[in-house]
């Protein structure tokens, strides 16, 4: 079955017609995104509240019924950014509508869900791809680079720990229904991807949550998990939602003969790596440029060039390329890592996951 999409490869450069669904924060990063990469036209945006669409208006078509945008033949890709509960309807219309998808992690909010989104690309022969933007972040890259290269040795453990502030700013509108859970929905979903990324699938999880800080309904401020990947790998895991440094993660990766980090909040790598004699030899990576344009213009200057990397490796995956893009299966395991934690923490013994 044809992929629908012209292909970057033809003699003609051609463009690749998109529609975003929801202009919220992530949304207005990739509205930003697409206009910005050479071979992406914007072709509509929609969103349920008028106000957010406007300042659009002038640039491309405008929709407060997402169902009119999925049916749109010039569009060929739909992201969906709509918040999280909403992510299922608007991607499966897409995709029968003979439409890519890209949606913003989670994919969805429970592991069923996950699973009908992952069938229904299937059953259309589509891509459906998962805004996991962490991947795109040099200083985790570098990791993979580090680990290409067997520098480190064979991966002996890995230990992954990250959170922020918490819900301090937003914990009237964080509701279980349109979230799915707390801590482990929001930035521990990027963790335990990153562990999938770098080392191997979760096949085991003995975890424990807790809920006594924020005590916002059912969402846990606070996971501490040991896994085991199909690769034989223990994993050190911790997020939390009271992170007293703000926005923070860590990936540090232990090899028999060396060991790496990749760190952001600020951003940096530092690599160590023992020597013939025995000697362990250390050096940092730094990310100036990066880090003084997050200091003077925000975050959102990393995640938009997150986006615009993803986006790229979206039309790389079209055109038939191998690349680093998170797919519906990965956006279903994460899902299905966070479950068996929580189902972990409430059984209090370790639980397996099924890899088919």
């Amino acid at each position: 079955m044809s992929s629908g999409v012209p292909s970057k490869s033809d003699a003609m450069i051609c463009e690749l017609g998109v529609g975003v669904v929801g202009v919220g924060v992530m949304g207005t990063l990739r509205i930003a995104t697409i206009l910005d990469h050479p071979h992406t036209t914007l072709c509509a945006v929609a969103d349920v509240d008028s106000t957010r669409t406007r300042p659009w208006a002038r640039r491309t078509r405008t929709t407060t019924d997402y169902r009119q945008l999925v049916e749109d033949p010039a569009i060929h890709v739909v992201v969906v950014s709509t918040p999280a509960h909403l992510h299922e309807a608007v991607a499966i219309a897409a995709l029968e509508s003979g439409k890519h998808v890209l949606c913003e992690k989670p994919l969805a909010t429970t592991v069923d869900a996950c699973a009908r989104m992952v069938t229904a690309a299937r059953r259309h022969e589509r891509i459906l791809a998962v805004g996991f933007t962490h991947r795109y972040y040099p200083c985790f890259r570098f990791l993979r680079e580090v680990l290409d290269t067997g520098i480190l040795g064979p991966l002996d453990h890995m230990r992954v720990s990250g959170g922020h502030l918490g819900p301090s700013g937003f914990r009237e509108v964080w509701e279980y229904e349109k979230t799915g859970g707390g801590v482990m929905m929001d930035i521990g979903l990027h963790m335990t991807d990153l562990v999938r990324f770098l080392a191997a699938d979760i096949v085991r999880a003995n975890g424990t949550t807790g809920a006594r800080i924020w005590q916002v309904d059912r969402s846990e401020d606070r996971a501490m998990a040991l896994f085991d990947t199909a690769s034989g790998v223990p994993i050190a895991y911790q997020d939390t939602w009271d992170e007293w440094k703000g926005y923070r993660l860590c990936v540090d990766l232990y090899g028999t003969v060396g060991a790496a980090r990749g760190y952001y909040g600020p951003m940096f790598n530092l690599l160590a790596v023992q020597d013939t004699a025995g000697r362990r030899r250390r050096r940092f990576k730094w990310y100036l440029a990066q880090n003084l344009g997050e200091r003077l213009r925000g975050w959102q200057t990393t995640v938009r060039r997150a986006c615009a990397a993803e986006l790229d490796d979206l039309l790389r995956r079209l055109d038939g390329e191998t690349v680093s893009l998170g797919s519906g299966v990965d956006g279903l395991r994460a899902l299905q890592v966070a479950a068996a934690v929580y189902e972990s923490a409430e059984r209090r013994t370790a639980v397996s996951l099924a890899l088919d």
